[in-house]
Protein backbone atom coordinates (compact mmCIF):
# COMPACT_ATOMS: atom_id res chain seq x y z
CA UNK A 1 0.00 0.00 0.00
CA UNK A 2 1.32 3.41 -0.84
CA UNK A 3 2.11 5.72 2.07
CA UNK A 4 -0.42 8.36 0.87
CA UNK A 5 -3.21 5.77 0.64
CA UNK A 6 -2.28 4.44 4.08
CA UNK A 7 -2.46 7.89 5.64
CA UNK A 8 -5.80 8.62 3.98
CA UNK A 9 -7.14 5.25 5.14
CA UNK A 10 -5.97 5.79 8.70
CA UNK A 11 -7.34 9.32 8.67
CA UNK A 12 -10.73 8.15 7.39
CA UNK A 13 -10.91 5.42 10.02
CA UNK A 14 -10.00 7.88 12.76
CA UNK A 15 -12.59 10.35 11.54
CA UNK A 16 -15.23 7.61 11.43
CA UNK A 17 -14.27 6.47 14.92
CA UNK A 18 -14.43 10.03 16.25
CA UNK A 19 -17.81 10.65 14.61
CA UNK A 20 -19.20 7.40 15.97
CA UNK A 21 -17.90 8.21 19.46
CA UNK A 22 -19.31 11.74 19.28
CA UNK A 23 -22.66 10.33 18.17
CA UNK A 24 -22.68 7.99 21.14
CA UNK A 25 -21.93 10.89 23.49
CA UNK A 26 -24.73 13.14 22.19
CA UNK A 27 -27.70 12.55 24.52
CA UNK A 28 -31.02 11.78 22.93
CA UNK A 29 -33.44 14.67 23.22
CA UNK A 30 -36.79 13.35 24.52
CA UNK A 31 -39.97 14.15 22.66
CA UNK A 32 -43.28 14.85 24.38
CA UNK A 33 -46.52 14.38 22.50
CA UNK A 34 -49.24 16.88 23.39
CA UNK A 35 -52.80 15.98 22.37
CA UNK A 36 -55.39 18.73 22.82
CA UNK A 37 -58.05 20.83 21.17
CA UNK A 38 -56.30 24.20 20.84
CA UNK A 39 -53.31 26.14 22.16
CA UNK A 40 -54.45 28.23 25.11
CA UNK A 41 -53.25 29.90 28.33
CA UNK A 42 -53.52 26.43 29.90
CA UNK A 43 -51.05 24.91 27.42
CA UNK A 44 -48.78 27.90 28.04
CA UNK A 45 -48.91 27.05 31.75
CA UNK A 46 -47.69 23.53 30.94
CA UNK A 47 -44.77 24.95 28.94
CA UNK A 48 -43.98 27.30 31.82
CA UNK A 49 -43.94 24.31 34.17
CA UNK A 50 -41.40 22.59 31.92
CA UNK A 51 -39.18 25.68 31.85
CA UNK A 52 -39.25 25.88 35.65
CA UNK A 53 -37.91 22.32 35.70
CA UNK A 54 -35.06 23.27 33.39
CA UNK A 55 -36.46 22.07 30.07
CA UNK A 56 -35.86 24.30 27.06
CA UNK A 57 -37.81 23.61 23.87
CA UNK A 58 -35.45 22.60 21.06
CA UNK A 59 -32.49 22.24 23.41
CA UNK A 60 -33.25 19.40 25.80
CA UNK A 61 -36.90 18.69 24.95
CA UNK A 62 -39.13 18.60 21.88
CA UNK A 63 -42.91 18.96 21.98
CA UNK A 64 -44.95 17.38 19.21
CA UNK A 65 -48.27 19.25 19.12
CA UNK A 66 -51.38 17.54 17.77
CA UNK A 67 -54.43 19.81 17.99
CA UNK A 68 -58.00 18.90 17.00
CA UNK A 69 -59.00 22.59 16.63
CA UNK A 70 -62.64 21.93 17.37
CA UNK A 71 -62.85 18.67 15.41
CA UNK A 72 -62.74 16.22 18.30
CA UNK A 73 -63.52 13.32 15.97
CA UNK A 74 -59.90 13.68 14.78
CA UNK A 75 -58.47 12.82 18.20
CA UNK A 76 -57.93 9.07 17.49
CA UNK A 77 -56.07 9.91 14.28
CA UNK A 78 -53.91 12.51 16.02
CA UNK A 79 -53.15 10.15 18.89
CA UNK A 80 -52.06 7.48 16.41
CA UNK A 81 -49.70 10.01 14.80
CA UNK A 82 -48.02 10.65 18.16
CA UNK A 83 -47.61 6.93 18.79
CA UNK A 84 -46.06 6.59 15.32
CA UNK A 85 -43.49 9.23 16.30
CA UNK A 86 -42.50 7.04 19.26
CA UNK A 87 -42.72 9.91 21.75
CA UNK A 88 -41.59 9.21 25.32
CA UNK A 89 -44.80 10.46 26.93
CA UNK A 90 -48.17 11.83 25.78
CA UNK A 91 -49.78 14.75 27.62
CA UNK A 92 -53.55 14.48 27.17
CA UNK A 93 -55.03 17.09 29.53
CA UNK A 94 -58.71 16.05 29.67
CA UNK A 95 -60.62 12.72 29.49
CA UNK A 96 -61.56 12.81 25.77
CA UNK A 97 -57.89 13.19 24.88
CA UNK A 98 -56.88 10.48 27.35
CA UNK A 99 -59.38 8.03 25.87
CA UNK A 100 -58.06 8.68 22.35
CA UNK A 101 -54.45 8.25 23.49
CA UNK A 102 -55.29 5.08 25.46
CA UNK A 103 -56.93 3.62 22.38
CA UNK A 104 -53.73 4.25 20.43
CA UNK A 105 -51.23 2.88 22.97
CA UNK A 106 -51.06 0.77 26.09
CA UNK A 107 -47.32 1.23 26.57
CA UNK A 108 -46.42 4.91 26.11
CA UNK A 109 -47.06 6.82 29.37
CA UNK A 110 -50.04 9.20 29.30
CA UNK A 111 -50.39 12.19 31.64
CA UNK A 112 -53.65 14.06 32.22
CA UNK A 113 -54.11 17.33 34.12
CA UNK A 114 -57.82 18.22 34.09
CA UNK A 115 -59.73 14.99 34.72
CA UNK A 116 -62.82 15.34 36.89
CA UNK A 117 -63.26 11.82 38.24
CA UNK A 118 -60.48 9.69 36.74
CA UNK A 119 -61.56 6.58 38.65
CA UNK A 120 -65.27 6.98 37.86
CA UNK A 121 -64.40 7.76 34.25
CA UNK A 122 -62.42 4.51 34.05
CA UNK A 123 -59.11 6.21 33.25
CA UNK A 124 -57.24 4.72 36.22
CA UNK A 125 -57.78 1.82 38.62
CA UNK A 126 -57.48 3.92 41.78
CA UNK A 127 -56.23 7.29 42.98
CA UNK A 128 -53.29 5.88 44.90
CA UNK A 129 -52.31 3.15 42.43
CA UNK A 130 -53.41 4.16 38.92
CA UNK A 131 -52.12 0.98 37.26
CA UNK A 132 -51.47 0.79 33.53
CA UNK A 133 -49.81 3.60 31.62
CA UNK A 134 -51.96 6.56 32.73
CA UNK A 135 -51.76 9.03 35.63
CA UNK A 136 -52.06 12.74 36.31
CA UNK A 137 -54.02 15.38 38.18
CA UNK A 138 -57.73 15.86 38.86
CA UNK A 139 -59.83 19.03 38.94
CA UNK A 140 -62.25 17.64 41.50
CA UNK A 141 -61.99 17.77 45.28
CA UNK A 142 -64.42 16.77 47.99
CA UNK A 143 -67.47 19.04 48.35
CA UNK A 144 -66.64 21.18 45.30
CA UNK A 145 -70.18 21.09 43.88
CA UNK A 146 -71.58 21.83 47.35
CA UNK A 147 -69.46 24.98 47.54
CA UNK A 148 -70.49 26.01 44.02
CA UNK A 149 -74.19 25.73 44.90
CA UNK A 150 -73.59 27.55 48.20
CA UNK A 151 -72.04 30.46 46.30
CA UNK A 152 -75.13 30.66 44.10
CA UNK A 153 -77.19 30.80 47.28
CA UNK A 154 -75.13 33.74 48.54
CA UNK A 155 -75.96 35.75 45.43
CA UNK A 156 -79.53 34.42 45.11
CA UNK A 157 -80.71 33.48 48.63
CA UNK A 158 -84.12 32.43 47.33
CA UNK A 159 -82.93 30.22 44.46
CA UNK A 160 -84.70 26.86 44.29
CA UNK A 161 -84.30 25.71 40.66
CA UNK A 162 -80.81 25.36 39.23
CA UNK A 163 -80.02 24.04 35.76
CA UNK A 164 -76.98 21.79 35.52
CA UNK A 165 -75.27 22.05 32.16
CA UNK A 166 -72.89 19.14 31.77
CA UNK A 167 -71.10 17.38 28.97
CA UNK A 168 -71.94 13.70 29.12
CA UNK A 169 -69.58 11.75 31.34
CA UNK A 170 -69.60 8.51 33.31
CA UNK A 171 -68.96 8.24 37.03
CA UNK A 172 -70.80 8.97 40.27
CA UNK A 173 -70.79 12.77 40.04
CA UNK A 174 -74.61 12.95 39.97
CA UNK A 175 -74.83 11.40 43.41
CA UNK A 176 -72.61 14.08 44.97
CA UNK A 177 -74.52 16.79 43.14
CA UNK A 178 -77.92 15.51 44.26
CA UNK A 179 -76.74 15.22 47.86
CA UNK A 180 -75.51 18.82 47.79
CA UNK A 181 -78.72 20.09 46.20
CA UNK A 182 -80.90 18.27 48.75
CA UNK A 183 -79.00 19.85 51.65
CA UNK A 184 -79.61 23.32 50.15
CA UNK A 185 -83.24 22.60 49.16
CA UNK A 186 -82.47 23.12 45.47
CA UNK A 187 -84.20 21.31 42.61
CA UNK A 188 -81.83 20.31 39.82
CA UNK A 189 -82.70 20.50 36.12
CA UNK A 190 -80.10 18.42 34.30
CA UNK A 191 -79.01 19.04 30.71
CA UNK A 192 -76.32 16.73 29.33
CA UNK A 193 -74.95 17.40 25.88
CA UNK A 194 -72.24 15.79 23.77
CA UNK A 195 -72.14 18.47 21.06
CA UNK A 196 -73.02 22.07 20.36
CA UNK A 197 -76.20 21.09 18.52
CA UNK A 198 -77.32 18.92 21.44
CA UNK A 199 -76.67 21.81 23.80
CA UNK A 200 -78.64 24.30 21.69
CA UNK A 201 -81.63 21.94 21.37
CA UNK A 202 -81.53 20.95 25.02
CA UNK A 203 -81.14 24.49 26.29
CA UNK A 204 -84.25 25.63 24.43
CA UNK A 205 -86.23 22.88 26.18
CA UNK A 206 -84.60 23.69 29.49
CA UNK A 207 -85.84 27.27 29.39
CA UNK A 208 -89.38 25.90 29.48
CA UNK A 209 -88.65 24.51 32.95
CA UNK A 210 -87.88 28.03 34.21
CA UNK A 211 -84.45 27.65 35.82
CA UNK A 212 -83.32 30.50 38.07
CA UNK A 213 -79.58 29.93 37.69
CA UNK A 214 -77.07 27.63 35.97
CA UNK A 215 -74.16 25.54 37.20
CA UNK A 216 -71.85 24.52 34.36
CA UNK A 217 -69.83 21.32 34.73
CA UNK A 218 -67.92 21.69 31.52
CA UNK A 219 -65.55 19.68 29.39
CA UNK A 220 -63.43 20.26 26.33
CA UNK A 221 -66.36 20.27 23.91
CA UNK A 222 -67.93 23.46 25.33
CA UNK A 223 -64.66 25.32 25.73
CA UNK A 224 -64.46 26.84 22.21
CA UNK A 225 -68.02 28.21 22.63
CA UNK A 226 -67.61 29.62 26.13
CA UNK A 227 -68.26 33.21 25.02
CA UNK A 228 -71.47 32.29 23.19
CA UNK A 229 -72.62 30.28 26.22
CA UNK A 230 -71.93 33.18 28.57
CA UNK A 231 -73.81 35.58 26.28
CA UNK A 232 -76.74 33.16 26.14
CA UNK A 233 -76.99 33.11 29.92
CA UNK A 234 -77.02 36.91 30.08
CA UNK A 235 -79.61 37.10 27.31
CA UNK A 236 -81.95 34.88 29.34
CA UNK A 237 -81.05 36.57 32.65
CA UNK A 238 -79.54 33.43 34.15
CA UNK A 239 -76.83 33.91 36.78
CA UNK A 240 -74.18 31.26 36.32
CA UNK A 241 -71.38 29.62 38.23
CA UNK A 242 -68.86 27.73 36.15
CA UNK A 243 -65.86 25.46 36.61
CA UNK A 244 -63.06 27.06 34.57
CA UNK A 245 -61.72 30.59 35.01
CA UNK A 246 -61.77 31.16 31.25
CA UNK A 247 -65.58 31.13 31.42
CA UNK A 248 -65.57 34.15 33.73
CA UNK A 249 -63.09 35.87 31.43
CA UNK A 250 -65.51 35.15 28.56
CA UNK A 251 -68.47 36.71 30.38
CA UNK A 252 -69.73 34.09 32.83
CA UNK A 253 -70.86 35.52 36.15
CA UNK A 254 -68.77 33.53 38.57
CA UNK A 255 -66.24 30.70 38.72
CA UNK A 256 -65.26 28.60 41.69
CA UNK A 257 -62.92 25.84 40.65
CA UNK A 258 -59.47 24.39 40.74
CA UNK A 259 -56.86 26.65 39.22
CA UNK A 260 -56.42 25.01 35.81
CA UNK A 261 -53.19 26.88 35.11
CA UNK A 262 -51.69 25.50 38.32
CA UNK A 263 -52.77 21.95 37.41
CA UNK A 264 -51.33 22.24 33.91
CA UNK A 265 -48.07 23.58 35.29
CA UNK A 266 -47.89 20.77 37.87
CA UNK A 267 -48.49 18.15 35.18
CA UNK A 268 -45.02 19.00 33.89
CA UNK A 269 -43.59 17.46 37.09
CA UNK A 270 -45.19 14.13 36.13
CA UNK A 271 -43.61 14.35 32.69
CA UNK A 272 -40.27 15.05 34.34
CA UNK A 273 -40.58 12.04 36.66
CA UNK A 274 -41.54 9.74 33.80
CA UNK A 275 -38.64 10.92 31.66
CA UNK A 276 -36.38 10.12 34.61
CA UNK A 277 -37.68 6.55 34.81
CA UNK A 278 -40.83 6.61 36.97
CA UNK A 279 -43.75 4.42 35.91
CA UNK A 280 -47.24 5.99 35.61
CA UNK A 281 -48.70 3.04 37.53
CA UNK A 282 -46.67 4.10 40.59
CA UNK A 283 -47.51 7.84 40.46
CA UNK A 284 -50.69 8.58 42.48
CA UNK A 285 -53.33 10.82 40.93
CA UNK A 286 -53.22 14.19 42.66
CA UNK A 287 -56.15 16.39 43.63
CA UNK A 288 -56.01 20.16 43.21
CA UNK A 289 -54.34 22.28 45.89
CA UNK A 290 -55.34 25.72 44.61
CA UNK A 291 -58.91 26.92 44.11
CA UNK A 292 -60.03 30.30 42.88
CA UNK A 293 -63.14 32.42 43.05
CA UNK A 294 -63.48 34.75 40.06
CA UNK A 295 -66.39 37.19 39.77
CA UNK A 296 -67.32 39.18 36.67
CA UNK A 297 -68.89 42.45 37.87
CA UNK A 298 -69.70 43.55 34.32
CA UNK A 299 -71.88 40.48 33.93
CA UNK A 300 -73.43 41.02 37.37
CA UNK A 301 -74.47 44.51 36.28
CA UNK A 302 -75.97 43.15 33.04
CA UNK A 303 -77.99 40.70 35.15
CA UNK A 304 -79.09 43.41 37.60
CA UNK A 305 -77.33 41.68 40.49
CA UNK A 306 -75.54 43.18 43.47
CA UNK A 307 -72.71 40.97 44.66
CA UNK A 308 -72.48 40.89 48.48
CA UNK A 309 -69.38 42.77 49.70
CA UNK A 310 -68.40 39.77 51.84
CA UNK A 311 -68.27 37.63 48.68
CA UNK A 312 -66.29 40.22 46.75
CA UNK A 313 -63.79 40.37 49.60
CA UNK A 314 -63.21 36.60 49.27
CA UNK A 315 -62.73 36.68 45.50
CA UNK A 316 -59.29 35.90 44.10
CA UNK A 317 -60.07 38.07 41.07
CA UNK A 318 -62.79 40.54 40.21
CA UNK A 319 -63.33 41.34 36.53
CA UNK A 320 -64.71 44.84 36.00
Amino acid sequence: MRRREFIVGVGSAAAWSFAAQAQRQIPKIPRIGFLANIRSPATEAFERGLRELGYVEGKNIFIEWRLAEGKLERLPELATELVGLNVEVIVAPAPPYVRAARQATSSIPIVFALAGDPVGDGLVASWARPGGNITGLSTIADDLVTKQLELLKEILPGVTRVAILSEWRPGDWRRDLETAAASLKIQLLLLEARSRSEFETGFSKLLGERPEAVLVLSGVGFYPYRREIAELFVKHQLPSILDMREYAEAGGLMVYAANTYDLMSRSATYVDKILKGAKPADLPVQQPTKFELVINLKTAKALGLTIPPTLLARADEVIE
